[in-house]
Order: structure tokens, then sequence, then C-alpha cells
């Protein structure tokens, strides 16, 4: 699948977004998810499922984790080794953001709850606030750790799902995010790029 040159298809504003909003990585392998550390909560509907039909599906370089979304949506270019698609304004903001990147730092699915709003907090997003978090949550063929929260960024608000998911290929960090005021319209297809994520 063709990808688009990211600086041609948004403002250096946006690029710089995209940037902030990248999942991060880890080096350390975690631990298998024990069955007692499934607390879903808000994130019950996070169920293995297929992906939809009418989908595109990128991969990333590594071939180690695939990451389905929406045919509106558009592949760009964020971060090497990382897969990126977003839905995009008129003015070319970033109304809706997908990201799969591989770990490569001190993440695990343990401490996915504090690691990840604190990573965004050091990618200089502010008024960083975690809304909700659950472990040992079920993917296709692997187990992860979400986390839902909001910031802001240099250019533009946004709220996220979060996770870190070690499946038998790689353990691989995932995000799907949105502008508040799209949140509600774009949370159905975020969900499910998220559900139908495999590692």
């Amino acid at each position: 699948m063709a990808t688009a040159t990211f600086s041609r298809l948004v403002p250096l504003t946006a690029v710089a977004a995209a940037l902030v909003i990248a999942g991060c990585g880890g080096a350390a392998a975690p631990k298998p998810a024990h069955p007692a550390a499934l607390t879903p909560g808000p994130f019950a509907w996070v169920r293995p499922a297929e992906v939809p039909a009418n989908w595109k599906v990128g991969q990333l370089p590594s071939r180690k984790a695939e990451l389905a979304y929406p045919p509106q949506w558009r592949a760009i270019t964020t971060d090497p080794g990382t897969f990126s698609a977003a839905l995009l304004g008129a003015n070319g903001a970033i109304r809706g953001y997908l990201n799969a990147t591989p770990q490569s730092g001190a993440e695990t699915l343990a401490n996915w709850a504090k690691f990840r709003p604190a990573h965004n907090g050091e990618e200089g997003d502010r008024s960083v606030v975690r809304e909700a978090s659950a472990t040992g949550l079920p993917f296709r063929s692997a187990t992860g750790s979400c986390v839902m929260d909001h910031y802001t960024t240099t250019s533009a608000r946004y709220r996220e799902i979060a996770c870190i998911v070690r499946g038998a290929r790689a353990t691989t960090v995932v995000v799907a995010a949105a502008q508040p005021g799209d949140w509600a319209r774009l949370r159905p297809q975020l969900e499910r790029s998220i559900t139908s994520f495999a590692s």
C-alpha cells in the first residue's frame, strides 16, 4: 500500500501534533498478565474483532503488527518504524489519528497506566489527565493494557486511547486519538481499530 508523504498532506503544526501523539515503545519484555489483573471497567468493549470488510490495513515496516483504519482515513508518514493513519480536516488539521509503534522504552503491561500519561508530559503535552486504565485485556492472539487520557499539544487538544499489546510476534503500542469535538463521532471507529489490532 502506498504511504502518502505526511509533509505534503498537512501543515507543520499538524506534523508536530502527529509526532507528539504517536505511541512510544520499551526494551524490557513485559511479564505475562495474570488473569487476576483483569480490570476492564470502561474498557469492557475491548474484545478481539475481525477487521471490517471495507477497511484498509497498514503494517509496521517490521511486518510484526497490523493496524486497520476506515476507508475515509489515509496513511501518513510520521516516525520511522511506525505506521500511522489520520482523518484530516478541510484545513489539513488532524481530526482523528491512529498509530502503531514498536516497543522501545521502559513501558510494560504492568506500568502502562502510569507510564503513558507520564510519557505524554515528557513529550511536551500539557494538562495531561488520565481518565481510565485497565490491564489483562484480550486482543487478537495477544493481551494488553490500555489507558484513556486527554491533553493539549502545541497545536490542539486530543483525547486518546493508548494500549500496549503483547502478541506472538511483538509488543506494540497502539494509539487512537481524536480532537474533543470529534470524539463522540469517531470513537466507534477508534475502538474498532483497537479491537482488530494484531501483533
